[in-house]
């Protein structure tokens, strides 16, 4: 028996998606349940498993774009054809549909390439984690680090590892003066033959010069992409975009952290972050700067009388904003769970449409990729969004004295056909005050 391997729905708004990446070949046995190909929509990314044991046909390959509800390809389910005779050593038992023919040659190992400098104490890379526990994704990095996946624990489902387990492993293991990088892969080029990239061959290069002789390569934008680029403009023509600065003391902030973190840890199981200080201060900001957590409807201005807060977390396909949904009836734990909660989803292609829609105000980090100061850009329809930057010890006056303080520039976009100056920068300082006294925020204050 065979079964169509469709397209889901993902969202009322999605019509049609684009077919990112195939996890597995036309005749490879699959089981239920493993990760048979990766749906990129303009909005998230999804991963699709397989619905029973089978042998997969694909009809569609990657790269096109499908339809919802469309099939793309089958699982051959036959007692013969789904399952593996006991003792099997890589032999396939074939259908009667298929006949005398002969099976498909199986998939040949993947072998990790060793590391570009070997590192003392190391040992090689093995194979005992499978193809399976590793998205392709992961597989990559973990070739390109040439590191053993077997010292990894995945924190996926069943175990899979994740792009964060190998960072995170990355970063505690390898010390700065281990870290070798590998050389850079050449640009691609457009193929006269399929119109579809090619890496740079050294004849392309000037000789000599060591550098690629004015070559460029196309490709087109990935659906996210798009997205995210109407939006940035959308948001750049339609409303009247305007940003205030501050710095923040982060100092009692960093005490409360070292103070009580392995408390909290050991209470709540997750590590006590920055980000929860900077969504309690903004929801008290909202509460007495009421336009700021509103948005403009034709002639109308639209009032949310509940706080739904956006972060936005940086995915390898682009900037998503999950949405943490009444953050104000949240906890300093909820909060940082909910956050670890959405990287994860980010990680494992498990983010829903739900997870993104009906924010009322908006968080963006850049300071995690070392940003010391910029200018946010609305998230369309909202009205105001908070920039955090990078947090470094600098000399300030205190007291008339120098002193030397962790600060942090912030800064608030805003509206300004709904938010005036004074509200915006009024909006900004109540931010300051609850970070610099945290104690304000926990007594409600």
């Amino acid at each position: 028996m065979k079964i169509d391997i469709k397209v889901p729905e993902v969202g009322e708004s999605v019509r049609e998606a684009v077919l990112a990446e195939w996890y597995a070949r036309s005749g490879d046995r699959v089981r239920k349940d493993q990760i048979l190909f990766l749906l990129e929509t303009d909005k998230v990314t999804l991963e699709i498993s397989a619905e029973a044991d089978g042998i997969l046909e694909i009809l569609v390959p990657t790269g096109e774009t499908v339809s919802i509800g469309a099939v793309v390809g089958t699982l051959e389910t036959t007692a013969e054809g789904a399952k593996t005779v006991p003792g099997d050593t890589g032999k396939r038992e074939t259908t009667k549909e298929m006949g005398e023919a002969a099976p498909p040659p199986p998939k040949p190992e993947r072998k990790l390439e060793p590391p570009a400098v070997p590192h003392e104490g190391k040992e090689p890379p093995s194979e005992s984690k499978s193809d399976h526990t590793m998205p392709p994704s992961v597989r990559k990095l973990v070739e390109e680090k040439g590191i053993d996946p077997s010292r990894i624990s995945g924190t996926g489902p069943g175990g899979r590892l994740t792009r964060g387990d190998v960072l995170l492993y990355l970063e505690e293991s390898s010390p700065a003066s281990e870290a070798a990088e590998a050389p850079a892969p050449l640009p691609e080029q457009p193929s006269a033959e399929t119109g579809k990239t090619r890496p740079l061959q050294p004849r392309d290069a000037e000789p000599g010069s060591g550098l690629p002789e004015e070559s460029t390569s196309r490709k087109p934008m990935t659906p996210i992409r798009r997205r995210i680029a109407e939006r940035l403009l959308e948001a750049r023509q339609n409303t009247a975009m305007l940003t205030t600065f501050n710095e923040i003391d982060m100092t009692r902030v960093k005490e409360l952290r070292s103070r009580f973190q392995d408390d909290f840890k050991a209470r709540h199981g997750i590590s006590l972050g920055i980000m929860s200080f900077f969504i309690k201060a903004a929801l008290a900001a909202l509460k007495e700067i009421p336009e700021v957590n509103a948005f403009i409807e034709g002639q109308d201005i639209v009032y949310h009388h509940y706080y739904h807060v956006g972060v936005a977390i940086g995915g390898e396909r682009g900037l998503v904003v999950p949405v943490i949904r009444h953050a104000d009836r949240l906890g300093f734990a909820q909060l940082e769970q909910a956050i670890v909660d959405f990287v994860k989803k980010i990680q494992e292609n498990r983010l829903q449409l739900s997870d993104l829609e009906g924010g009322t105000f908006t968080i963006s980090n850049g300071g995690v990729f070392g940003s010391l100061l910029s200018t946010p850009i609305l998230n369309t329809p909202q009205s105001g969004i908070l920039g955090l930057h990078k947090m470094e010890d600098r000399p300030v006056v205190m007291d008339g004295q120098i002193v030397i303080r962790p600060m942090m520039y912030v800064a608030f976009s805003y509206d300004h056909r709904l938010i005036d100056g004074r509200e915006a920068v009024t909006f900004l300082k109540r931010i300051k005050e609850g970070v610099e006294h945290p104690e304000r925020l926990m007594l409600e204050i």
